[in-house]
């Protein structure tokens, strides 16, 4: 009985249990990423305009990103706390949001219902705060797989719950709405107990190569299959049994990473490696500059600092040589007076800053103004899906959205994978896989806006893959060069570029050339009827909400946001040039002395 009662508190202690129930909370946590599907229903039934739409929009890009309080939360409550607030703002907001849409409820303003949008969305935030920051403590080595896998499925969740509501039968689309207030905050209250930091530094294994690459499998599987079912329902008039049995099979496939804390934990090997814990543990000591280094060290982090770029290229022996003469030096002539040893001021880059110490750093702007652009273009693509795909001829928006649901995906796995090999085994700043997608970015929005047939395709898989590799690279990015002690915080500043790009792509840029374009479109029918003297019907057409047809509708706000793009990659390509002696640092020393 003891031996169970082990082996049970070692399951529900096992970090890899944490990162599954991570993933499933982030499989349903991507609900913004809906709103290209239920901002249809919303402005028919409430009789909106573009601009009207647009604004809903940016409120939901506001939940989306403003994660200060749930940040903050997350260092006062418990880990289960921020995630019933998160549930509870979920279900609160977009509950009263379908309750209005399906007219059981009274119509509220438009500035109600921004807030209901936002208060809806920012749910998610409390989810992406509580699985990244507890995940991220527990697997410190591997923070680019991690982070990539989790903001992956938090982006593949739009497809995830298009299936699940396919199988629904709802006669009204306007109940897509429902499923978004209480799936995501049913889920999250399940796995509420189970995310939580568990010492994962501690429980290195051999094994977990196999087992990232197991998840790393699934993930591939689940998009590819996803990918393949919406193609299917597309192309396909299918049965309400096989849609079932496909969505049976996409929580099959849901369910296989639960197999990985199972077997850890009853296989033989149960136990951690001490000699991996005490290289951990002695680590710390090991690091030559931290917050609060004593005096030697004060003396050590300055000689790194002011080193020049080609003693990077010495090895490790000789390097460690030269600069342990020159503390020597120092130290000598400090104690005869020549030169004074001044304590340097806050930490260094990949030490542990605070927000407040952040804020001040020029890196912490560039990546802040360069996700901006970048994720801002992209989300903009993203909030628009529904009137670029209708303007375009395209009758089923909701393929669009689960498609780029698939891309966005595969770009947040993609982007850490690759950024990992960057780092790891080049040692080169991980920020150049950033500029990389931003560049290429450049082209999904030139496709879109070309409206060529079947360029929308082309451009939405360009866009996805692009805008899901920032989610990826930037946590990542800013764990490495500020630290993880208040990673959180950090975190959600830096989320809050992300609507103010919306604002200005969607809110100010996008639908201001879509209604131009409609009420040019809608003036020229005005006069084709009032020279067939059809006064009333004239009048009808005047009151019925503006809609553009054409690639016209979004052509000049995709060109503009091509050019933003390459703004961006030059900013992401500016913090890779002043990051290399911190990524040299981090994890050139060792790839050296791994090597010799």
């Amino acid at each position: 009985m003891g031996r169970v009662n082990e082996k049970l508190v070692a399951f529900l202690n096992n970090r890899w249990l944490v990162f599954v129930a991570a993933i499933w909370v982030q499989s349903c946590a991507g609900i913004g990423y809906l709103f290209g599907s239920i901002s249809p229903v919303i402005k028919t039934n409430l009789s909106y305009n573009q601009k009207q739409i647009a604004r809903l929009g940016v409120a939901k890009d506001l939940g989306d990103s403003v994660g200060i309080l749930a940040g903050t939360l997350s260092e006062i409550l418990p880990f289960w706390g921020t995630l019933l607030v998160g549930a509870l703002n979920n279900f609160i907001g977009y509950g009263w949001v379908w309750l209005i849409v399906t007219g059981r409820a009274p119509v509220l303003p438009l500035w109600a219902m921004c807030v209901l949008v936002f208060v809806g969305t920012n749910g998610e935030t409390y989810f992406n705060t509580v699985s990244l920051v507890s995940c991220v403590q527990n697997f410190p080595k591997s923070r680019g797989p991690v982070v990539g896998i989790l903001k992956g499925f938090a982006g593949l969740s739009g497809a995830i719950l298009t299936q699940i509501y396919a199988i629904m039968h709802f006669p009204d689309s306007a109940n897509l709405i429902f499923m978004i207030a209480v799936g995501p905050a049913l889920v999250a209250i399940g796995m509420m107990f189970f995310i939580r930091p568990v010492a994962g530094h501690r429980q290195v294994r051999p094994s977990d190569g196999v087992s990232f690459s197991s998840v790393y499998g699934v993930c591939l599987l689940l998009a590819a299959y996803l990918m393949g079912v919406m193609l299917v329902e597309d192309l396909v008039d299918l049965s309400p049994t096989v849609i079932a049995i496909f969505t049976a099979v996409m929580f099959v496939i849901l369910l296989t990473p639960f197999l990985i804390p199972v077997i850890l934990t009853f296989s033989s090997e149960t136990t951690a490696y001490p000699e991996q814990e005490a290289l951990l543990q002695q680590s710390p000591k090991q690091e030559p500059a931290r917050s609060e280094p004593d005096g030697h060290e004060v003396i050590f982090s300055e000689v790194e600092d002011e080193k020049s770029e080609g003693e990077d290229l010495l090895p490790a022996s000789e390097r460690q040589k030269r600069i342990a003469q020159l503390q020597a030096r120092l130290l000598q002539a400090a104690a005869e007076g020549a030169v004074r040893v001044k304590r340097r001021k806050g930490p260094r880059r990949g030490e542990d800053f605070t927000l407040g110490q952040a804020l001040i750093k020029a890196d912490f702007w560039l990546i802040f103004f360069s996700l901006l652009l970048g994720s801002g273009t992209g989300l903009t693509v993203i909030d628009n899906l529904g009137q670029m795909s209708q303007s375009l001829g395209y009758d089923n928006t909701h393929i669009f959205v689960s498609l780029i649901s698939i891309w966005n995906f595969l770009g947040r796995v993609g982007g850490g994978y690759f950024s990992e090999i960057v780092v790891r085994d080049y040692a080169y700043p991980r920020p150049i896989a950033m500029a990389t997608a931003q560049f290429l970015m450049i082209f999904g929005h030139i496709f879109i806006g070309m409206g060529w047939p079947g360029a929308m395709y082309i451009g939405t898989l360009i866009t996805g893959l692009g805008y899901g590799a920032h989610w990826a690279i930037v946590p990542a990015t800013a764990s490495e060069l500020f630290g993880l002690k208040k990673f959180g915080a950090l975190y959600n500043f830096l989320t809050l570029s992300t609507p103010m790009g919306s604002l200005i792509f969607s809110g100010l840029i996008a639908s201001s050339i879509y209604d131009s374009e409609a009420e040019k479109q809608a003036h020229n029918g005005l006069s084709q009827l009032q020279s067939s003297s059809s006064v009333w019907f004239s009048r009808l057409h005047v009151d019925a909400p503006l809609k553009c047809d054409g690639a016209i509708c979004f052509f000049l706000t995709c060109m503009i946001m091509a050019g933003f793009c390459a703004i961006a990659g030059m900013l992401s390509l500016i913090l890779v040039h002043r990051t290399k002696g911190v990524y040299y640092n981090l994890y050139g020393k060792s790839r050296a002395s791994t090597l010799s």
